[in-house]
């Protein structure tokens, strides 16, 4: 059996980080990681946007060239999952029937697509946006001629292939159960501009709607709604969140439930095993505490870099460093830019900052008269100014934020 210093499961954004940042930070030992996907680590985030549009080649978006892994030393076990976790004895089992032995494992593995579990959701023509296979599947049929295409959910992903769909002239239709757009992550300021935007480029949306099934013998054909209007379709793009993937983890005694529990050098109750990125649970202080799961780049990247450090500081002088930085996230629809800085989680009062009809402005959300987040849409200067506001937790006038002539950086 062979045995690494460092195994990395999951090759995204927080695995390739977690290799980079070992590395970066002297660790010379072994490193191997392994991935269910069959390529080389990439970026996620551009796959619902321009990679989608065609805008970018897959070579674009990798995160890394793939000759970079070998140069640095670090191993790749590509197209496998691990299928088991031994803490006692340090080993993971892989799908491909092979054991390795661990010094530490850095648990990267991400989330699955939540699937539609009504009738006809393993119909063809039903696609996630996960990966690039996901995508690859939505490239297909766009170039087959699908053009009546239905879009369950209406949060980022849903509303980015949304934008990119109706840019390439196919006819679409969201659906989403929940009264407003982005309701798990914007205030209905926010929500009813996108909604309202989406409208004008030509998207049929349908709010409060639930999905009963869809309707096909082996293609999908249709979407029928809780009300009983079948909405005719050709293909069908599910964006409804993930399931954090850690059953291994959580099967091997990892505490966890909606993802697995981290401190705050990201690791886990098990020994030696650290998680970062989407499936780990953690308190952050941008939540005043509270215990949350963040699915974003930021997150998994930070993550990574505060367990690599962490790891290399175990024989150095420096103690491991708590993780503790300002989330952030984004999204491009149409020739729109939404940059967020901070959670508005209990937030209390909300600052309009410019005039939403002139498709450029921002929102800033307050708790206890405190700067807790921003989200600027097409309006860079407020995001990255407005991101010191939130660091500082600054206390600052409503009404002087809402006066566009003063920069936010003034207000510190």
């Amino acid at each position: 059996m062979t045995k690494h210093d460092v195994i990395i499961v999951g090759a995204g954004h927080g695995g390739a980080q977690a290799a980079i940042a070992l590395r970066q930070n002297g660790f010379e030992g072994s490193i191997q990681m392994i991935g269910r996907d069959p390529i080389a680590p990439y970026e996620r985030p551009p796959l619902s946007k321009e990679y989608l549009a065609g805008d970018k080649t897959f070579e674009r978006i990798m995160i890394r060239p793939e000759a970079f892994w070998a140069d640095k030393n670090v191993g790749l076990t590509l197209g496998t999952s691990v299928t088991k976790v031994d803490p006692e004895r340090h080993e993971v089992h892989l799908s491909n029937g092979e054991t390795l032995g661990y010094g530490r494992l850095i648990w990267a593995a991400g989330g699955d697509a939540r699937r539609l579990q009504c009738p006809g959701g393993q119909l063809d023509g039903v696609h996630c946006v996960r990966d690039k296979r996901d995508v690859d599947g939505v490239m297909a049929d766009l170039a087959n001629g699908a053009q009546k295409w239905v879009v369950i959910g209406g949060g980022y992903i849903g509303l980015e292939a949304a934008a990119v769909l109706r840019k390439l002239g196919r006819d679409v239709v969201v659906v989403e159960a929940l009264d407003r757009v982005l309701a798990r992550v914007a205030g209905p300021e926010l929500s009813e501009f996108f909604a309202a935007e989406h409208r004008s480029h030509g998207v049929d949306l349908r709010l409060s709607t639930m999905v009963e099934r869809l309707e096909g013998e082996t293609r999908v054909t249709g979407v029928t709604t809780a009300d009983g209007e079948t909405i005719p379709c050709d293909a069908v793009i599910v964006g409804i969140g993930i399931i954090p993937s850690v059953g291994p983890l959580i099967a091997a005694g990892a505490a966890g439930s909606n993802g697995v529990d981290v401190s705050d050098i990201c690791h886990t109750s098990l020994d030696q095993v650290y998680a970062v990125g989407d499936c780990a649970v953690h308190a952050n202080k941008y939540a005043d505490g509270a215990v949350i799961r963040l699915e974003s780049v930021q997150n998994a990247n930070d993550m990574a870099t505060t367990v690599a450090k962490a790891i290399c500081s175990v024989d150095g002088e420096d103690g491991p460093q708590p993780y503790d930085a300002l989330p952030w996230f984004w999204s491009n629809q149409y020739d729109l830019k939404l940059q967020t800085a901070g959670l508005n989680i209990g937030y209390d009062d909300v600052v309009l900052r410019g005039d939403p009809a002139e498709r450029s402005f921002s929102v800033i959300y307050l708790k206890d008269g405190r700067v807790i987040a921003i989200d600027a849409v097409s309006r860079t200067k407020d995001y990255v100014q407005g991101r010191k506001l939130v660091e500082a937790r600054a206390v600052v006038d409503p009404a002087l934020l809402a006066n566009a002539e003063v920069a936010l950086k003034d207000m510190l």
